[in-house]
């Protein structure tokens, strides 16, 4: 059975914050496979909520996307809730601070 996804503000924010310094930097054709990587990454994980790297935190996992950003998401009451989008171009003790944040 799929679990369901929802979306934390900040995940919102930073989902954001990639596409548009895609639009700024990159072609639409990057903006559209960052986007469609995300969806099929979403889509795994709705069957499949443990598939990806466990954190340090408890119920906390990190899907790559592409090389240079990385999804934190944490399952939580039968549903996934995805925290924040990370850089993997910054220092890792940074990645848990951004999901306190």
């Amino acid at each position: 059975m799929a679990l369901k996804v929802i979306w934390l503000p900040k995940a919102e924010n930073n989902f954001q914050i990639v596409i548009d310094y895609l639009e700024s930097n990159w072609t639409t054709k990057e903006v559209q496979n960052f986007v469609q990587l995300t969806d099929k990454t979403i889509k795994y994980i709705k069957i499949f909520p443990r598939l990806f790297r466990k954190s340090k935190k408890n119920n906390v996992f990190e899907a790559l996307i592409t090389k240079h950003n990385l999804m934190i998401y944490q399952i939580r009451n039968n549903q996934i809730e995805i925290l924040t989008f990370f850089d993997t171009r910054q220092h890792p003790k940074k990645k848990m601070k951004k999901c306190n944040d």
